[in-house]
């Protein structure tokens, strides 16, 4: 037997509760690859997963955690063996498929990603979906263009998970960050971690009637979404990129054509669920070796499996700030 963050729904009232309980492994999902899950992390969608479901999970009892690394106990496919260091993000597991918020977790080997040189798995949860999420925006802007030298980057819910890891990874690479945030409190902590500058949430989270403002920004990483995407849109500079990879502030875009028209400007949607292998490997190699680690370590805050009912509650509410890590066997 083993622990497991177990969320069960009451189906008259409708309503998830969450508590610690034990588990057997002829308890877990099928799969090819049993894992000795060591660290898992708690990122906006593990809130829905774990509280009111957000049209997410389909069955209940359900193992959130949509992240988690350790080391394969048990494979039946060749391409791991026993004491393996394996990454886990996506593929919808902790949504559909039982996830990290265990001490063992069963999936299908396609899903793991070798643990890269340079990381331990407690380094792999620090970075974990919103980590990830952070250096694809960050390859897409390269890959449009983006060089250090041409202004500014703006990086929107910057002190949030996504944010934290874009402004440590783009600081490092040598770009100027300017960081939204709406927690004045947290402007040290961006500073600490490269941003040359933070933005007021309340300067750029509503539209405006002009569809264009002043050149400003060179690109943007963008986890906030809604009016602010709107208005950011409108001050990027000619030919200039944005990175969108989410939704705290809306899902509605109440913005016009009209930058893309006139300014070339270009919106890249980021998905981290379903990215094909080659581009989850180069992505945790870039991880390795661009995000520096003394910054990471400065993000971490720990937590263990009793922990995250409350967690799940702050993360959707906006108060937490930089990277939870979980030890599940604390």
């Amino acid at each position: 037997m083993f622990n497991a963050l177990m969320v069960e729904k009451d189906e008259e009232s409708g309503k998830t509760s969450a508590g610690v309980q034990q588990i057997a492994l002829d308890d877990l999902p099928d799969g090819d690859v049993t894992v000795a899950v060591e660290y898992s992390t708690v990122n906006y969608k593990d809130g829905l997963c774990i509280g009111p479901g957000g049209g997410l999970v389909r069955k209940y009892p359900h193992v959130p955690g949509i992240d988690f690394a350790g080391t394969v106990e048990a494979s039946d496919n060749e391409c791991y063996k026993p004491g393996d260091k394996v990454v886990l993000t996506g593929w919808r597991v902790g949504e559909v498929h039982w996830g990290g918020y265990a001490q063992k977790a069963r999936v299908k080997a396609e899903w793991l990603v070798p643990l890269p040189d340079g990381l331990d798995t407690r380094a792999a949860m620090a970075v974990g979906t919103a980590g990830f999420t952070a250096m694809l925006a960050v390859m897409a802007l390269e890959d449009h263009g983006l060089a250090p030298g041409q202004g500014p980057v703006l990086v929107t819910g910057a002190a949030g998970g996504v944010g934290s890891v874009a402004t440590a990874i783009l600081a490092g690479l040598g770009y100027e960050v300017a960081g939204v945030t709406g927690r004045p409190e947290t402007a040290d902590y961006l500073k600490s971690l490269g941003a040359t500058q933070t933005v007021p949430r309340e300067d750029i989270n509503e539209t405006v009637k002009r569809p264009l403002e002043a050149e400003t920004w060179s690109g943007c990483v963008d986890a906030v979404g809604g009016d602010m995407l709107a208005r950011v849109l409108g001050q990027m500079k000619y030919g200039a990129s944005v990175s969108a990879v989410g939704l705290a502030g809306g899902a509605g875009l109440p913005a016009t054509v009209i930058p893309f028209l006139l300014r070339g400007v270009n919106l890249l949607g980021i998905d981290s669920v379903m990215q094909p292998y080659d581009n989850r490997v180069r992505a945790w190699e870039r991880i390795a070796s661009d995000l520096p680690m003394d910054k990471l370590e400065a993000m971490i805050q720990p937590a263990t499996l009793s922990d995250l009912p409350a967690l799940g509650k702050d993360i959707l509410k906006g108060q937490v700030k930089g990277r939870v890590v979980v030890d599940v066997n604390a």
